[in-house]
């Protein structure tokens, strides 16, 4: 029999036969590598705590922002482009962790927990050695996209956790008939949306890997497929509003330059990741272990690859070659799994346990090192709390308006709320984390026809009145802030009080009063 025709089973019991003492199947009667492994795996989840006390970035408030007024009101703060399950996990957390910067984060990391340990055991039913599996989870672990999102206060932990559970059952169908399977696969792949509309781009690798492995039993494919479709589209339903209106305004939320080959070249192979395996590869190669046979899973090598490569190709493809740039690193996360999956293939061609012990050292060192060294690193995003404690004690000395610039690309496209209402509304979502006491007037992110009728019905009453104000903005409102100055040079004198993150605090004060 063919070797590709072996099932994981089967291959595990040959290798313990043949007593490879080298490679190794199973190291479970070797307490010594669990234990090494397990000091790999604990150093690489522990990156992901190093900016747990970081404050909330622009994206983390708007979590807040739609939970903030109740669990009645979740629903009709979703609007176009919110995720249906993400907020109600979100608020549910909120009430038994509350809802400082690390409670909130508490349900993200456990999502992602649950992430890891699924893809393992997708890993350790795929591959025929226990330690290929570890590494598998240990590169998804260490991943630079996967420890931000397991932090984030947003549904990207979340959506990793339906995709490997994706993965896992895709994995069991390979060596199973059940149709419950195939209805909970079609489930799941329509829940990975429900955690973000781009996260959409898994599915055709999903149903590729789906039709290959089951393509040898035609009636099995058939009935299977059947039932894994009808769940699916029953599951989806939900989401498809949702989807049409990502469509149709797509244009209006593109906030990201077009992707660079390094940022597709990085996000495949992180860091020094490719140098660590290529230094294995020749070790192994000098050794007379590297396996050089083509005796491997063709289907094995397919679903890796698709896992890996399909869904980072469609958003970099998009994102080259039309105006719509979603090589957003976070949405990135779709594709992390199987680039896993595929670093896990390639390690497992190496025939040494200390190699590949090795290769998992240097990889959780080579990352965890710098995370914990770097100043930059204990940050998550730029955030706005800094700015506007600032903004707060030198307004609050007068009750001064606080003129707010929003950083939301859809905030140009629509007409700004206007009194209490800006302190309510999503384009200023950071104002419902870190709160403003004083009047605040809301602007446009950039400087449009709206932003400048705004300014220019706002300075002739602070003039009149003489009154001093405040105005905060994050890089890409500069410019409104340098038309307020300019525009208010004949009443106002202009200070800047600080730059915290990257939001402005410019301070106008009335000319007499200088």
């Amino acid at each position: 029999m063919d070797s590709a025709e072996l099932t994981p089973k089967t291959q595990h019991a040959n290798s313990v036969a043949n007593g490879d003492a080298t490679g190794g199947s199973r190291f479970s009667s070797v307490p010594a590598l669990q234990a090494l492994y397990g000091l790999a795996m604990v150093a690489a989840i522990s990156t992901w705590f190093i900016a747990i006390r970081a404050p909330l970035w622009l994206d983390e408030t708007i979590s807040v922002w739609q939970i903030d007024a109740g669990f009645s009101q979740i629903l009709s703060r979703q609007g176009g482009l919110s995720f249906p399950a993400y907020p109600f996990i979100l608020w549910f957390s909120s009430k038994l962790f509350g809802k400082s910067e690390i409670g909130l984060r508490i349900p993200e990391i456990l999502a992602m927990l649950a992430a890891v340990y699924l893809l393992y055991r997708a890993a350790r039913e795929l591959f025929d050695r226990d330690d290929v599996a570890i590494i598998a989870a240990v590169v998804f672990t260490v991943h630079p996209l996967v420890i931000f999102a397991a932090i984030d206060v947003r549904p990207y932990a979340f959506g990793a956790l339906a995709i490997n559970a994706a993965i896992l059952v895709l994995v069991r169908l390979r060596s199973s008939n059940s149709l419950w399977l195939a209805a909970l696969f079609g489930a799941l792949g329509a829940c990975i949306v429900y955690f973000h509309f781009l996260l959409i781009v898994i599915l055709p690798a999903l149903l590729l890997c789906f039709i290959a492995l089951k393509l040898s039993d035609r009636k099995a494919l058939l009935r299977q497929g059947a039932v894994a479709l009808a769940a699916f589209a029953v599951a989806f339903l939900p989401v498809i509003p949702g989807l049409l209106y990502m469509f149709h305004t797509k244009s209006d939320h593109v906030f990201d330059a077009a992707p660079q080959l390094s940022d597709l070249l990085w996000t495949l192979a992180p860091e020094w990741i490719a140098y660590i395996f290529i230094a294995a590869l020749l070790s192994a190669a000098a050794t007379s272990k590297l396996e050089l046979q083509p005796r491997f899973d063709g289907k094995l090598m397919l679903l890796c690859a698709s896992l890996g490569l399909i869904p980072i190709l469609i958003l970099y493809g998009v994102s080259a070659e039309t105006s719509i740039h979603v090589f957003v690193d976070r949405y990135r996360l779709v594709a992390i799994p199987g680039i896993a999956l595929c670093w896990a293939w390639l390690v497992s061609r190496i025939d040494s346990r200390a190699l590949r012990l090795l290769f998992c050292f240097a990889l959780v060192a080579s990352i965890a090192y710098p995370y914990y060294g770097s100043p930059a690193t204990r940050t998550h995003g730029y955030s706005w709390k800094y700015a506007l404690e600032a903004a707060e004690k030198d307004a609050s000395t007068d009750n001064a308006t606080v003129l707010i610039c929003s950083d939301l690309p859809e905030a140009d496209h629509v007409p700004m709320p206007a009194g209490a209402a800006v302190k309510d509304s999503n384009f200023f979502s950071p104002l419902s984390y870190y709160k403003l006491s004083v009047p605040v007037v809301g602007l446009p992110r950039v400087l449009n026809q709206d932003a400048r009728r705004i300014v220019s019905n706002f300075l002739p009453e602070a003039a009149q009145r003489h009154e001093r104000f405040l105005a905060v903005a994050f890089k890409a409102s500069y410019p409104t802030l340098q038309f307020i100055v300019s525009s208010s040079a004949g009443t106002h004198s202009a200070r800047v009080l600080g730059t915290f993150d990257g939001v402005e605090v410019v301070e106008f004060t009335p000319l007499e009063e200088r």
